[in-house]
């Protein structure tokens, strides 16, 4: 296929070719993946200016997302990519292929920077999806810190920079430009741009709130580095639908699931609960809406079959449109796999590549996916325009939008609709109302979770 950029994709490839340091903040659907390519692709044939590439991405996309995409267009079909994957002696054995360009997944740069030590070799990185580097204080983030001077060229690509707030930017632009604009320390950055939040005392961790007007001084301060494209800027993408789907328990299982919510939530002091028990709590919640749990031996009781019922109503109701369905807990899978099964209909769980094609080419009636394992990168846009969500990720907003961009991206010629059960009083609503209002979604999540344990003292 003949590539011909938009304007903004023309100006995207020349940013990368010109700046040594860039941070590509674009929204998902625009062709990032596209566009690096083509400009790795003169800086490595035209204008020798670089000769090994690293892409650090997801899992799932290091395994064939970048070598699919050199293979859709015609000017990028020469490019040797190699998968850096496997074992040790897998990854090993694929560094010492000849490539143009070499993909890991972002877990294994740890072991790729003890593997160098002093002779790293890649004159350009590219992190896809660089939201997964903003943590400062993680191992993945240290260690590239350490090999930043010997890379002439690093490229950061995601369409959400700052999933969880401003503090999410300080990491990714420091790799950029090593702390010149930001900070040298994520301290500084939160002295210059934050004030430390005190309305929750002797709570165990802190939290901090932007100054007024931060961010447009980090905009101003990072302008020069960082380009930040919407989709809904430069292209007109089919309408997206959000369709809520209450579940409404029947008497024996309101009986059944209230009962384990309150022995659940008084399980908790709610003076003590931190971010990680409240995550931990809120996973049990939300199995419950879901109709099972794991119990103490890791085996699966059933309460409920309200919420299933309701989901096998929707794929009847779909009439033989294609649904990619989305779910959280590995026991959810293995239900709606048992229940699809009687359907007649063809069934797959994602697993990799091959599920892909498969869907894209409408042989799949139904695709299962974990948003997490096909969160990024995957172009699932021409199998169909249906997404239902079995259970909504824990309070994670970027691991939902990323999950329906998959369908609602460039290339689909349908409205998406987004299917999403929901039990009526459960905590399902509470998930879904913070993912919509798009704000710090662990101070809400802390919040929902004591009015909860609150509720049920009061029973």
């Amino acid at each position: 296929m003949k590539f011909v950029p938009h304007p903004y994709q023309r100006y995207a490839v020349e940013r990368i070719i010109q700046d040594p340091a860039l941070g590509l903040f674009q929204d998902m659907g625009l062709g990032k993946t596209v566009e690096t390519l083509t400009a790795i692709n003169d800086l490595r044939y035209n204008r020798w200016q670089v000769s090994r590439v690293l892409v650090v991405a997801p899992k799932k996309v290091a395994e064939a997302t970048w070598q699919n995409e050199a293979r859709r267009w015609d000017h990028l079909q020469h490019l040797r990519i190699v998968s850096v994957l496997g074992t040790a002696k897998q990854r090993i054995k694929a560094l010492y292929t000849p490539a143009d360009i070499w993909v890991i997944n972002r877990e294994n740069i740890p072991w790729l920077v003890d593997y160098y030590q002093q002779d790293w070799p890649f004159d350009m990185v590219i992190l896809d999806e660089s939201s997964s580097f903003k943590n400062a204080q993680s191992k993945r983030f240290k260690k590239l810190k350490l090999v930043r001077s010997r890379i002439r060229r690093i490229v950061e690509l995601t369409g959400t920079p700052a999933p969880n707030g401003l503090e999410d930017l300080f990491a990714q632009v420091y790799l950029l430009d090593g702390g010149q604009r930001l900070g040298k320390t994520i301290t500084s950055y939160r002295e210059q741009f934050f004030t430390q939040d005190y309305s929750h005392p002797g709570q165990q961790y802190r939290t901090y709130s932007p100054q007024d007007h931060a961010d447009i001084r980090i905009q101003d301060a990072i302008s020069d580095i960082c380009i930040s494209m919407k989709a809904e800027d430069y292209l007109t993408l089919p309408e997206f639908i959000e369709d809520d789907i209450p579940v409404v328990l029947d008497p024996a299982a309101k009986k059944a699931y209230e009962k384990l919510e309150r022995k659940t939530l008084l399980e908790v002091d709610e003076d003590t609960i931190t971010a990680g028990s409240a995550a931990v709590l809120n996973g049990k919640l939300l199995q419950l809406c879901g109709g099972a749990v794991y119990g103490n031996d890791g085996a699966v009781v059933n309460i409920h079959d309200c919420k299933m019922e309701a989901f096998m109503e929707i794929i009847e109701q779909l009439h033989g449109e294609h649904a990619l369905v989305f779910y959280w807990f590995k026991h959810e899978r293995d239900r709606l796999l048992t229940e699809l099964k009687k359907t007649g209909l063809c069934v797959r769980s994602y697993q990799g590549p091959e599920d892909e094609a498969a869907w894209n080419a409408g042989e799949v009636d139904v695709l299962l996916a974990h948003p997490v394992s096909c969160g990024y990168g995957l172009n699932l846009q021409q199998g169909g325009h249906h997404a239902i969500w079995y259970t909504l990720p824990n309070w994670a907003l970027e691991i939902y939008q990323q999950a329906n961009k998959r369908l609602h991206r460039q290339g689909q010629q349908y409205p998406v609709i987004a299917h999403i059960l929901l039990v009526q009083g459960g905590v399902d609503e509470d998930v879904l109302a913070s993912l919509n209002a798009k704000g710090d979604t662990q101070e809400t999540l802390m919040q929902a979770l004591k009015a909860r344990i609150e509720k049920a003292r009061s029973k």
